[in-house]
């Protein structure tokens, strides 16, 4: 059973004789066949609407007018991961459906800043804790981090119902500019394309990006393919990929409201196995 809401104020439209809501209209050439019995009802036009249990998107108006809006599920999807071994101590928490708060500590400054962008322009909720040997190198908790994002992102996931599955942007930084396309297969793959010109940004091994991606390919089964198109900065082409990753997840993890919650496969399944 899905949800369906408006806002919870509306302001009336004297011309018209209806309120303006958060919502999308239909043309009035709906019939009233199309409804259910169970569906959001507005008892006058200048009432605030009212939220229901609906099985229907649709919703109908005191004065013979229609609309629509877009469906959302009780429950967020969250995946919590906590990744322990003789060399890490990594603790993931992601909320796909969250508002792109950003909450990391990873002892890699450089990594934290790239999470930041991964909440900011994923609009996902992202808490990561780790602690590990960066008294070494930085490898084992880059990698950790990545493979236990991965772990949460599969966790989150679920059956994958509904979802819009593919997701595909190009982000630009100055004169940087990087192309992400991704599947959420359950099949892992990387094809990975970038040209960066100096082996560190700050204390950060930029060898590491790949890797870190690699990771989370292997964990959360997810195709991804990264392409540089344009730069000559490190900073920016590393940042730049984070952000065009960030959105293309962002756009394979919303829903699809015409899927209505079936899963995006022919097959009828999305899995690892």
């Amino acid at each position: 059973m899905e949800l369906f809401a408006t806002t919870t104020h509306s302001l009336p439209n004297h011309k018209s004789g209806i309120n303006t809501f958060h919502s999308t209209l239909f043309p009035k050439t709906f019939k009233s066949s199309f409804f259910s019995s169970n569906h959001l009802t507005l008892t006058s036009s200048m009432n605030p609407p009212t939220a229901t249990l609906s099985s229907s998107a649709f919703v109908e108006r005191s004065n013979g007018s229609t609309a629509t809006s877009l469906p959302f599920h009780s429950e967020d999807r969250v995946g919590e991961v906590k990744r322990v071994t003789k060399e890490t101590n990594v603790f993931v928490n992601i909320n796909l459906d969250g508002t792109g708060v950003a909450d990391s500590s990873t002892g890699i400054p450089f990594l934290d800043h790239m999470l930041d962008q991964l909440a900011s322009h994923g609009l996902f909720d992202v808490h990561v804790k780790a602690t590990g040997d960066i008294h070494i190198d930085d490898h084992h908790t880059n990698e950790d981090v990545a493979l236990a994002i991965g772990t949460a992102l599969l966790q989150a996931l679920g059956d994958r119902k509904g979802v819009n599955r593919f997701g595909d942007f190009s982000a630009p930084l100055d004169e940087a500019l990087i192309h992400v396309s991704l599947d959420l297969s359950g099949r892992p793959h990387l094809s990975y394309n970038l040209d960066i010109p100096t082996q560190r940004v700050g204390t950060y091994d930029t060898q590491l990006v790949e890797h870190f991606f690699q990771s989370i390919v292997n964990t959360s089964g997810m195709t991804l393919h990264i392409r540089q198109l344009a730069g000559r900065n490190s900073h920016h082409i590393i940042e730049a990929t984070f952000k065009a990753f960030a959105r293309a997840l962002r756009q394979a993890t919303e829903y699809d409201p015409r899927r209505r919650g079936t899963v995006p496969s022919s097959k009828g399944v999305l899995s690892r196995s």
